[in-house]
């Protein structure tokens, strides 16, 4: 006990937590008062600029290049750097997600937007800290979580686990590539016939390279093929029918197909998730929500694609219909998979179970009942708050934020709830 009391008492408090935030407003008032807001609330450093300052300071590397972002010329950004200390990162969690939330609101206010924020050591950050314009510095100031820190509610018991799906993993990757391989053949002949995200599946230099690993690195490499860092493009429209022809095909595993089907599901959601996370910057700039021509087609290809995947949906396994429930959910067109709502029922998921309030959300979509939407969000919110900075602003759209939460809803689900070794 003697030992243990020493260790105890000589044990050092974890290293000061800093965060710097970004927001804009559109006019210097506007941003002054904002400056001020948040050094009385115990920020040490805060400064302002005219969006792109150094762009117009000759000293500067930034100077005579245009602008990453022309339409905020004219606008003025808040940088500010808060410190907590006394206790570690993962313990700071809720209370940090609660501050981005309110600080979010404090833009919002005076007619801006939260442009993002960066973390780190409250000591690299304020040594690294643009100083440029500015107007508060506090050499001690903090801002005090309260105590106790808030903490996250434990979720619901889980679903029972589903059955049949297997893993991609006992799978030898090199018959998995096989198989996706012999698909490509029979859809495109040749490498030439081949759109760009598929062709190199054909190509000698594949055929003869260096064997896969795992199953899981070569799904990854065919996901980012199709939408290299998630960008969609024409080259991402033309690879849909092939993704959705491997989620179909009887020699794919069950296991590898899932996956496709959530790849699928992430493509499908991409606008609404852009949506959700620009909804005060389009606000705030006066604008309307304009889904991007790439992702607009993406989720318009794979709508075309999914009377062909629900015709499987009695041969599916429990988690594919899951998946595939989802998708419909997210991507298809107005009157296709209203008939699946009757059958969600027969999915395992029991009542007060997560994912019964993630079926509750699906549903709620496919019959496009805002209310039933609002009160799917209200439950899943209550015990993953983490969506709280999804719900929180005004701007965005129950149906928008309902639609960019359900892959990592579906998916974290089939992977943690199955016997996937990932």
């Amino acid at each position: 006990m003697g030992d243990m009391a020493r260790t105890d008492s000589t044990a050092t408090a974890p290293p000061a937590w800093g965060v710097q935030h970004t927001l804009c407003l559109h006019t210097e008032d506007a941003a002054r008062q904002t400056a001020a807001e948040l050094a009385a609330g115990g920020h040490r450093l805060v400064a302002i600029r005219a969006h792109d300052h150094f762009r117009s300071d000759p000293s500067s590397f930034w100077y005579g290049k245009p602008s990453s972002d022309p339409e905020l010329a004219g606008w003025w950004q808040v940088f500010s750097l808060a410190v907590h200390s006394g206790h570690d990162r993962r313990a700071l969690g809720p209370f940090l997600r609660h501050e981005r939330i309110r600080i979010a609101g404090v833009a919002r206010s005076r007619g801006g937007f939260h442009q993002g924020c960066a973390e780190g050591h409250a000591a690299t950050l304020q040594q690294v800290f643009t100083r440029d314009g500015l107007v508060h510095e506090r050499a001690t100031a903090e801002v005090a979580p309260p105590a106790p820190l808030p903490a996250d509610p434990a979720p619901p018991a889980p679903g029972p686990r589903w059955t049949g799906l297997g893993s991609a993993e006992p799978h030898p990757p090199e018959d998995v590539v096989r198989a996706v391989v012999a698909v490509a053949e029979r859809m495109y002949g040749g490498a030439d016939g081949a759109p760009e995200a598929v062709g190199w599946l054909l190509e000698e230099d594949f055929a003869f390279g260096e064997p896969y690993e795992t199953t899981g690195a070569f799904l990854g490499d065919l996901a980012d093929a199709v939408a290299h860092q998630g960008d969609c493009t024409d080259d991402t429209v033309d690879a849909v029918p092939f993704l959705a022809e491997l989620a179909r095909d009887g020699e794919i595993p069950p296991a590898v197909r899932v996956t496709v089907l959530g790849d699928l599901l992430q493509l499908a959601s991409a606008g609404a998730s852009l949506a959700v996370f620009t909804a005060d910057r389009v606000a705030a700039l006066g604008d309307v929500w304009q889904e991007p021509a790439g992702i607009q087609m993406t989720r318009r290809a794979i709508g075309r694609a999914l009377p062909r995947l629900l015709d499987r949906w009695d041969e599916e396994t429990d988690a594919a219909r899951f998946v595939l429930a989802a998708l419909a959910a997210t991507a298809a067109p107005e009157g296709v998979g209203t008939h699946l709502v009757p059958r969600l029922k027969d999915l395992p998921a029991p009542a007060g179970s997560p994912r019964a309030d993630t079926v509750a959300l699906i549903a709620a979509l496919l019959n496009d009942d805002e209310r039933g939407l609002g009160t799917a969000l209200h439950r899943l919110t209550s015990w993953r708050p983490a969506l709280a900075e999804r719900t929180a602003s005004p701007h965005a759209a129950p149906r928008q934020v309902a639609v960019a939460v359900l892959p990592a809803l579906v998916m974290e689900d089939v992977y943690q709830r199955s016997d996937q070794d990932r």
